[in-house]
């Protein structure tokens, strides 16, 4: 184990190294922990095909899962960050489809949410709305909103809910276009949800909806961390 800068450390598990914070508390709120393995002595077969395990059909854990499959059913090395994996490890067929769309997640729509997108944000019943950017942090733990006169920090952990806004049609007949959200969250020292609703404005609606469609997508993935 050894210390590196921005308080994260080197770890060795059985599945490989990972880059974790070095303050568990620190966590990224969509990471997933290590599954525990299925024990060897209880996988005489693999859990995919049944082929039996031999001298020649050798068993490998999938990093991702922790079931036992023979190397046919378990191939694949694919990126898996919500487990902080500094390489690409070893998944069964199932595990890396899912491993490979959260990928576009972690390559493309993080970055969106740390840019940020500028939005009309109502705390609350207020009436006044102020213009608001709003992003995701670095360490992907708070939502940062920036106005003139006004700052948030909303910690992704105490988000309760989030509805999705949407307006109009696209041309075609198409599905609706998403143009805001409401999120419920609790204050810290706080027993009770506050409200922020979040719309898009002014003639430029692709990068906030670029931002919305991200967030949405992040919201999903928190929720799959608190549910495991």
């Amino acid at each position: 184990m050894s210390a590196l800068p921005d308080g994260k450390k080197l770890v060795r598990s059985p599945s490989g190294l990972r880059m974790v914070p070095e303050n568990g508390a620190f966590n990224s709120p969509f990471s997933l922990d290590e599954p525990q393995w299925v024990p060897d002595k209880e996988c005489s077969r693999c859990m995919q095909c049944e082929a039996k395990f031999d001298f020649i059909t050798r068993k490998h854990h999938c990093r991702r899962c922790g079931r036992c499959f023979c190397d046919k059913c378990c191939s694949q090395k694919v990126a898996l960050p919500r487990m902080c994996f500094v390489d690409p490890v070893r998944q069964c067929g199932q595990c890396s489809l899912i491993s490979q769309r959260e990928g576009d997640f972690y390559d493309r729509q993080l970055r969106v949410l740390m840019g940020g997108g500028t939005f009309q944000v109502t705390v609350d019943s207020c009436d006044k709305s102020d213009t608001m950017t709003c992003r995701l942090s670095n360490n992907h733990r708070y939502l940062f909103l920036d106005g003139d006169s006004s700052h948030f920090e909303v910690e992704l952990s105490r988000i309760a809910s989030i509805q999705v806004l949407t307006e109009g049609s696209t041309p075609g007949g198409g599905t609706s276009r998403v143009c805001g959200m409401l999120l419920q969250y609790r204050p810290p020292g706080s027993q009770d949800n506050q409200q922020l609703r979040l719309e898009a404005s002014g003639d430029d609606r692709k990068t906030p909806s670029a931002w919305l469609a991200a967030m949405h997508k992040a919201i999903k993935l928190l929720y799959e961390s608190r549910d495991q």
